[in-house]
């Protein structure tokens, strides 16, 4: 066997279908596309049916067999009717990215409950339901399947302003271990991928130049990170071969942020 061959048979994803949630945005964009290019079929799904359709069609014009589907996160009926398009279109689901997600920038007192609950009901309400729904199409599959939770660098690490985000984000982290002890043995992964800071839309509001010079003081590398660069991480933990003994992992791609706290 070449190198070449040696390396698709490890990380090759021929064959299989990725259900990428969140799928329009910046992140979810650089995953779906990650997946397609290294041979998955890919269903983009995302709260608004143009950008989500805007993204496949993207894709589908870099080569990728690529679907669209609008999805309500927060709706268990919503998750169902994608499941069933997903399995529709493709006739199986291998695995599941959950990459949608919202912030919202203020001081801890000027928090109020009907933020708080927004935002757990998108960044982990929705994660749950989505891998509640999910697991049920994977539990059918010969050979099980792998999701992806999209955690983040304040899952742990305390940062001003983002109060209900961290503590949502937190529990996903605890949430995709419960279900790696919970599936592994019945063949189905779950991990969570941990992002630095990669500007995108929903942040771009917190960003000021204090905020910034901070950020890249405490980020070794001294610059933000491109949604590409989180591509072979997500590949690593979500290929059948390579990833098949890594479940319950939480991976930071963080050009060094949580290394530099002591």
């Amino acid at each position: 066997m070449d190198n070449a061959s040696y390396l698709n048979e490890l990380f090759g994803m021929n064959g299989q279908v990725a259900v990428v949630i969140g799928g329009a945005g910046a992140l979810g964009t650089a995953l779906a596309r990650g997946l397609g290019k290294n041979g998955a079929k890919v269903v983009v799904a995302g709260g608004h049916e143009q950008s989500s359709r805007a993204t496949a069609e993207q894709l589908q014009s870099e080569g990728i067999e690529a679907f669209a589907q609008q999805v309500n996160v927060t709706d268990r009926e919503s998750l169902l009717a994608l499941r069933a398009r997903a399995l529709e279109l493709t006739g199986q689901v291998d695995m599941l990215v959950n990459c949608a997600g919202i912030n919202a920038g203020s001081s801890f007192l000027d928090v109020d409950a009907e933020q708080w609950d927004t935002i757990f009901s998108v960044n982990l309400k929705g994660v749950m339901l989505a891998c509640q729904v999910f697991i049920e199409a994977m539990l059918t599959n010969r050979d099980g399947g792998a999701i992806l939770n999209i955690g983040s660098v304040n899952s742990d690490r305390p940062l001003s302003r983002v109060f209900a985000y961290a503590a949502s984000k937190a529990g996903v982290v605890n949430l995709t271990r419960n279900i790696a002890q919970e599936y592994g043995a019945q063949g189905i992964r779950c991990n969570v991928l941990c992002p630095g800071f990669f500007p995108a839309k929903q942040n771009q509001q917190l960003l000021d130049q204090k905020r910034v010079e901070n950020i890249m003081n405490g980020t070794p590398m001294r610059r933000y990170g491109d949604p590409s660069e989180l591509v072979g991480a997500a590949i690593a933990l979500l290929a059948k071969n390579a990833g098949s003994y890594i479940t319950g992992s939480a991976l930071y791609v963080d050009g060094g942020f949580t290394a530099s706290w002591f």
